[in-house]
Parts: C-alpha cells; sequence; structure tokens
C-alpha cells in the first residue's frame, strides 16, 4: 500500500463513514453464522451469499455450461451477482480479478483499454484492434470506443482468460468478455432501481441513476422486455481553473427486447439497444513527466486528484445496437442451429484539453463514425462420444474518424490558434472466418478437445496525415474535405487451432491442459501525425500471433464453495503496439508497429468459501512475468535498438494482483435480512509507454457495502467504492518540453474517480 493509500486510510477511518464500516466489519468477523435460508430452503430471507455461491451458467464455449465444469480460466456472474456487486459499468471491476485490468483510458468517455495476462493496448486510435475482445449478446464491438458504458438489466458477464481464437476470431489474443442481457420472462417480473452516490467529502457533483425494467408474456408464442436506464452526473471532480464540477455526463439507454416462438423447436431473440451521452471531455491532469520536466503552467503531484484546464471539453455520442439470435432445435445430433446477426451504428463527436494546464496550448477536436454488420452461423450437436460446433462468421466494418489539433491558443489570447493541423480517414474492414471444434470423451473420465479456425480478411484505408494539413482546416467525416495523401489496402489470412484435454478426478475435481493459438489483426493507424511516413507512416502493420499453453485445476467443495487455479505461458511474435512519443511539432506522435517478439507466464489462483451458513470469503492471486525476447523496433528512442531496448517492461502489464473479500448475512426473521461485504484488491504499478516514462501508480482499493432485504420485494443499500481514495489515471501520455515556441512539460493524464459512497433503492416484483 503506497503512503496516499495509507494517508488515506487512516484519515477515513476517522470519518463517521468509516467508523460505521469498521464497527460493521468487526460485527461481521465476530457474529456467529446466521441462516440466510432456513432448513427447507424458504428463500425469502435470500441474502448475499446464497447469491454468490450460485453456480453460474456461461457460454464461453458457445453452449450452455457450468463455470466450473468449463476448461478454461473463467471469471463470470450471474445477474444476482452483478446487482449484488453494484456493478454498472465493465470498469467497475476493474481491479479484483486475477491478471485482468479494465481500465477505460479517459481520452473520450467509453474507450476501453482492456488487459488480460499482460496484453493489452493504450491508445483511442479507432483503427486499432483490441488484444481483449468484447461480445454483446454474442456480437464482436469491432472497435474499443463506447465499450465502458452503463449496462443494466444484465443476465451475466464472463471474462475469459487467455487466447480465444478459435471459436471468438481474431482480436482475442488476452481474452474475451461475453456480455449478456436479459431476455423477457415467462411471468409478469418488473424491476425498478433508483440511486445517488458522490465524494463524501463534498468535493464535486452527485451522480444520480435510474433503472428499470418490465418483462413477461404477451402471447403464448411472444414475449417481450423493455428497459430503461438514465444517469445525470454533476461532474466528480474540480476544476481548479474555476472552481466548477468537471467530468459531467447524461446519459439515456432503452432496450426492448422480443422473443418469438413459431414452433416448439424454433425461438428468436431480437433485441434494439439505443444510447445518448452528454459528456464532459477528460478530467486531464498534469504531472511531472518520465523525463522530469514538470508542466509548465500548471503541475500537480500524481498522487491526487488535483487538475486545471482551461477548456472543459465535452464528447457527445449516439449509438444504436441491434440483435438478433435465431435458435432451432433439430433432431440430427440433438443439436441446435444457431444464427447470430448484429448491426451497430456509433456517432460522436467531442473536444479535449490534452495539455491539461489553465491556458490554451493543446487542445483537440473529433469525430468519430462507425457502422458494422456481423453474421454466424453455427450449428452445435452431440454424436455419442462427440460434441461438435462448427460455423461461419462474417464481419465488416467502416470507421471514419477526424482529428483537429489547436495549438498554441495562448499566443492569441486564447482567442484562435495559432496553428492547426487537421487529418485522419476512412477504414474498412471485411472478414469471413470458418470454425469447428470437437470434444471427445475417450472414457468417463478424460476429455480430448480440438478446434480449428481459418479466417481471411481485408483492410483497406485512405488516410490524410494532419503534418500535411497544417493551416489548411478540413474534414474527413463532415463534409469529406481533406486530401488523402496515403491510400492502401492489405489482405490477411490465418489459421488458428486449439488442442487440449480434460480429466476429471472426482465429481468435484478436474484438471485440464490446452495449447492455443490466436492472431490479433493487421491494419493502419489513422491518427497519422510523422513527418517520416516512410519508417514512421501509417502502415499497414503485420498481424500479431499469440501461441498460449495453459494448464488448470477447478475444484468445488461441495456447495461450500470453490478453488480454481491456472498456470500459462505465452510467446507473442510481431508484438503490435502503438508507440507514444512526444514531439515539439504536433505535441505528440503515435506510431503503430510490430515492435517485438515477447514471451509472458504466470499463474492464477481464485476461490470462495463459506463458513457455516452465513459467512463467505473469496480470495485471488494473479502473477504474470513479461519479458521481451526479441526487439524489432527503437522503443526508447535513442536511435539504435539494443539491450536496452529489451530490459524494458512491457506497458499495462502489471505483475501482481490479488483481492480478498469478506461477506456476511443475518437472518432478521420478520424484518428480512442484511448482508455485509467488504474487500480489497491491489495491483501492482505499470507502465503506460513502450518507453516507460508513461506510468500507472499501484492500485488499494476497497469497496465495501451492506443490503437490508425488506419484506418480498424491497432492497435498501449503502455502498461504498475505493473507500481509500486511490488515484488512479487512464493514461500518461507525455508532453514534450516546448510546443513550437512556447514550454509546455508534464504529461496528459486523465483522472478516474476517487471514493465514491452512495445509497441504492431496489423494488422487484
Amino acid at each position: 500500500m503506497n503512503k496516499h493509500a495509507q494517508y488515506n486510510a487512516h484519515r477515513f477511518l476517522k470519518t463517521p463513514l468509516g467508523s460505521a464500516l469498521a464497527l460493521a466489519l468487526t460485527a461481521m468477523t465476530a457474529a456467529p453464522a446466521a441462516l440466510a435460508q432456513d432448513d427447507d430452503g424458504d428463500e425469502e430471507n435470500r441474502g448475499t451469499i446464497d447469491v454468490l455461491l450460485e453456480e453460474v451458467i456461461v457460454t464461453a464455449r458457445k453452449r450452455e455450461e457450468l463455470a466450473q465444469q468449463t476448461p478454461l480460466s473463467v471469471t463470470a456472474y450471474n445477474d444476482e451477482q452483478i446487482e449484488a456487486l453494484k456493478v454498472r459499468k465493465l470498469d467497475d471491476l476493474a481491479v479484483g480479478m486475477p491478471n485482468v485490468a479494465l481500465d477505460d483510458i479517459g481520452t473520450a468517455k467509453g474507450l476501453a483499454n482492456f488487459s488480460i495476462r499482460g496484453l493489452g493496448i493504450n491508445s483511442s486510435i479507432p483503427s486499432i484492434d483490441p488484444t481483449v475482445g468484447v461480445f454483446i449478446d454474442g456480437v464482436y464491438m469491432g472497435m474499443n470506443a463506447g465499450l465502458v458504458f452503463d449496462m443494466f438489466d444484465l443476465a451475466s458477464i464472463e471474462v475469459l482468460r487467455g487466447p480465444q481464437g478459435t471459436l471468438f476470431g481474431r482480436n482475442v489474443t488476452g481474452g474475451a468478455i461475453l456480455v449478456n442481457t436479459h431476455r423477457p420472462s415467462d411471468e409478469l417480473e418488473v424491476r425498478l432501481r433508483a440511486a445517488v452516490d458522490g465524494n463524501p467529502n463534498g468535493d464535486g457533483g452527485m451522480s444520480k441513476y435510474f433503472m428499470g425494467s418490465i418483462s413477461g408474456a404477451v402471447t403464448d408464442t411472444l414475449g417481450a422486455r423493455m428497459s430503461v436506464y438514465y444517469n445525470d452526473d454533476d461532474g466528480y471532480h474540480v476544476n481548479l481553473f474555476d472552481g466548477s464540477d468537471h467530468g459531467k455526463a447524461e446519459t439515456t439507454i432503452i432496450r426492448p427486447v422480443i422473443t418469438w416462438s413459431p414452433a416448439e423447436n424454433v425461438d428468436l431473440t431480437v433485441r434494439w439497444e439505443h444510447m445518448e451521452s452528454d459528456n464532459d471531455g477528460p478530467s486531464a491532469q498534469n504531472h511531472t513527466n518520465g523525463s522530469g520536466i514538470p508542466g509548465f503552467f500548471a503541475s500537480f503531484d500524481r498522487d491526487s486528484f488535483d487538475m486545471s484546464i482551461d477548456e472543459p471539453g465535452f464528447y457527445n455520442l449516439e449509438n444504436d445496437l441491434v440483435t438478433a439470435q435465431l435458435n432451432w432445435y433439430v433432431d440430427f445430433g440433438d443439436g441446435v442451429i444457431t444464427n447470430i446477426f448484429g448491426w451497430k451504428d456509433y456517432y460522436a463527436n467531442g473536444l479535449a484539453d490534452i495539455d491539461a494546464q489553465p491556458v490554451w496550448l493543446f487542445h483537440a477536436d473529433s469525430w468519430l463514425e462507425q457502422e458494422q454488420v456481423s453474421n454466424e452461423l453455427r450449428y452445435n450437436g452431440t454424436f455419442g462420444a462427440a460434441s461438435v460446433t462448427t460455423g461461419i462468421y462474417w464481419f465488416t466494418q467502416d470507421i471514419g474518424y477526424h482529428e483537429g489539433r489547436r495549438l498554441l491558443g495562448v499566443a492569441t489570447g486564447g482567442v484562435a490558434p495559432a496553428l492547426t493541423q487537421d487529418g485522419g480517414g476512412l477504414y474498412d474492414v471485411d472478414s469471413l472466418a470458418w470454425f469447428g471444434t470437437v470434444d471427445y470423451d475417450i472414457t468417463d473420465d478424460w476429455t480430448l478437445t480440438g478446434g480449428l479456425r481459418y479466417t481471411d480478411e481485408e483492410k483497406s484505408a485512405q488516410i490524410a496525415s494532419l503534418i500535411r494539413n497544417v493551416d489548411s482546416p478540413c474534414n474527413v467525416v463532415v463534409g469529406a474535405t481533406c486530401p488523402y495523401d496515403f491510400v492502401d489496402d492489405a489482405s490477411w489470412s490465418a489459421w488458428s487451432g486449439k488442442f487440449g484435454a480434460m480429466y476429471r478426478i472426482s465429481d468435484d475435481m478436474r484438471v485440464y491442459g490446452h495449447w492455443s493459438r490466436s492472431q490479433r489483426s493487421g491494419g493502419y493507424n489513422l491518427r497519422n501525425t510523422a513527418i517520416d511516413t516512410v519508417n514512421l507512416g501509417p502502415g499497414p502493420f503485420d498481424e500479431e500471433v499469440v501461441d498460449s499453453i495453459e494448464f488448470g485445476l477447478k475444484t468445488e467443495f461441495a456447495g461450500r464453495g470453490n478453488f480454481n487455479a491456472a498456470v500459462f505461458y505465452n510467446t507473442v511474435e510481431d508484438m503490435q503496439r502503438e508507440v507514444n512519443l512526444s514531439d515539439p511539432i504536433s505535441g505528440v506522435v503515435q506510431v503503430i508497429k510490430n515492435t517485438a517478439d515477447a514471451d509472458l507466464y504466470g499463474f492464477e489462483l481464485d476461490g470462495m468459501y463459506a463458513f457455516g451458513t452465513g459467512t463467505l470469503l473469496t480470495g485471488s492471486v494473479g502473477y504474470t512475468k513479461s519479458e521481451y525476447a526479441t526487439i524489432l523496433f527503437d522503443l526508447n528512442g535513442d536511435g539504435v535498438i539494443n539491450e536496452a531496448d529489451k530490459a524494458l517492461k512491457l506497458p499495462r502489464a502489471p505483475e501482481l494482483t490479488w483481492s480478498v473479500g469478506l461477506n456476511q448475512d443475518w437472518d432478521l426473521g420478520d424484518w428480512g435480512w442484511l448482508s455485509g461485504r467488504v474487500s480489497y484488491a491491489y495491483r501492482d504499478d505499470a507502465f503506460y509507454t513502450d518507453n516507460n516514462l508513461g506510468y500507472f501508480l499501484s492500485q488499494d482499493i476497497v469497496d465495501a457495502g451492506l443490503d437490508w432485504g425488506i419484506g418480498e420485494h424491497w432492497v435498501l443499500s449503502l455502498y461504498g467504492r475505493n473507500l481509500l481514495d486511490s488515484v488512479n489515471h487512464g493514461g500518461d501520455t507525455q508532453l514534450p518540453a516546448i510546443l513550437g515556441p512556447v514550454p509546455t512539460g508534464g504529461t496528459f493524464s486523465p483522472l478516474v474517480k476517487g471514493r465514491v459512497v452512495g445509497v441504492e433503492l431496489t423494488f422487484e416484483l
């Protein structure tokens, strides 16, 4: 625990809320185990422990099975567990799972920079494909923008660690996150939830939430569900430039869902999600950069939430996602034919203060539009001892991106920029794949697994380099007025696969092992700012290939908990990186290259155990060791490729993560039930830039909550997140000492929210 966390822990425990939580924890550890449900299994007084002990159904192998019986390293949460843990965004799970970091880069609202087992990205460039793929209701999200937004009315979240290329395609070299929303229920179901939270020290504004859903059968063959979500956030941070609250956001989401069963063996589920969100720009902090140069006009302690920017900025977006899943149950192999269609349309524009100082040095506006269409047709069936999954997958995506850099407005008295740069590009992707896997039971205890996938992909790009449009205003997205200085296309085809085995030691214990290969797509850089377009230009850069070996153990304790362990060894060939460099002309230059070959290895432990019937202990440990094997690019920028580059650490690859949690239930009889929980999670410090000048502090995260179940329909909750007020940044971009003739220095480091406490009221019918 760093000094900031220790100080805040001591200070927090002296507050009324801290004293109350300490007293609650003492009671939790001292109180005898209390029944959360009676011996007859009556679940009227159902606490958190019953919920957390539930076995979760996952679709990690494109079929439904219990998470504990799946030979993969997976962490999964069902709907009740998500609600109990107050998960509203994917980055609410940012710290706590072994070897997993789910971070929002913060450059623009909702940009996912996820990392699993040391494989992650550090970019807001929309043409950079992720290492961790996100799938919503079976549909792959082709861009990392708009993913770290509010999520609600979820059926499950599954986090799959390690390459998943055989069944899920490219861009899952680190892993995959599967988000599944609710289908309509058979009977009338109403859920309403309202919450308010904020910073308990009074800084910043409050954030208000309302979530509701109504679901049921319309006819014998037709079901419907309507879910709505609204959040009004007054802004968590304080902008010292004018004392205003910063980080404001207003988000509205609606999701109608319809299911239709025209025959006993056919069902169709259609979902449409519409989201609108208006937000402030990034809450950017400037602090001393890795070269020891502070911001010239303002610079703050890295381990603080202080910030001062003259441009509050904005990021406004609209997103539509339509998914349609058809299941046709057939006699052939007692199987099911599934077709999943997806369409997504995304539009956003924004303005950000990149210099993160109270004067106009480097501001940037942006426009982003994306449309994607995908379709997966697959079959699952069983033939004797063999379970077969096979299918074809098609994906197409069009992206338009524009960025304008508005530089050195301080020279004009803040009236207008003294220098402008404009550029971006159009990006088209077409991908077609076939995949197949077989699980074969050679005995009652042994199962062999084999799988292959073939992918053929083509990408084309038309790019307007920012450095070629100096003081020549144009726009790629609005009006298509920018001249393209780079036009190209390229294609890649590749085989990926998986081979492994699982052995059932007993009904409650299994071991498994497998080898797998996955690829991350090659492509182009839509944000080209380099003058040297021959060596540092838009591309194409080649695909990244990851080979992984994993061995694991899964065991259960007769309904009282479980324990899982895994060890892994990954080799990465042609590692694809965005090299982030400060530049005295453009401010920042981002070059995408295949920079190195690397090795990553480590282990994961996680589990839970119920003591008596009212106390549950949870815990996890993850360790990842990452190192370069071969260097292909000058990572530290000293002009040579040598051992100094090889000695650098991989970005977004924290070495140690661990967590521990305690949950306690009390049966209050006629008064209902009470559940208390507290957890501590730690994540090592890590680097942001490949030259290791940009970095992140270690994280000490304490979350706690108290839920009171009142009767059959109401739950009143008190909760706290990041109670130690641990400081975290989405990125740590290094700014140049001088931008043009003006001293600049420091960093662009968007702040994440610190300590939050809140109250929530839930009604279910």
